[in-house]
């Protein structure tokens, strides 16, 4: 079992940013990779950074170049660095941690006003 908790959303201006952070802990060892979704509204969610064991990373096309996915192996726990915000990228932003299967943080509340 994995458990992740996110911090740090809140509300913050267009142009604005704010870090995320997702705390894991559990069976660790067995993740592959953490990653970050969010969900705006009246929206699907859909998937907006991945970070690998092996360090790689990976954006979707509408964050890149503004987001950062990072992580302290020491600490559990991976960052979401996001810059010029829009109020595109409001919504909730979930963690997520895939092994065997895929475990999900309990969301944290990003809103850009204009």
């Amino acid at each position: 079992q994995v458990q992740l908790v996110e911090s740090g959303g809140g509300l913050v201006q267009a142009g604005g940013s704010l870090r995320l952070s997702c705390a894991a802990s559990g069976s660790l060892i067995s993740i592959n990779t953490m990653g970050w979704y969010r969900q705006g509204p009246g929206k699907q969610r859909e998937w907006v950074a991945t970070i690998a064991r092996s360090g790689y990373t990976n954006y979707a096309d509408s964050v890149k170049g503004r987001f950062t996915i990072s992580r302290d192996v020491a600490k559990n726990t991976v960052y979401l660095q996001m810059n010029s915000l829009t109020p595109e990228d409001t919504g909730t932003y979930y963690c997520n941690a895939v092994s065997a299967r895929m475990y999900w943080g309990q969301g944290t509340q990003v809103t850009v006003s204009s």
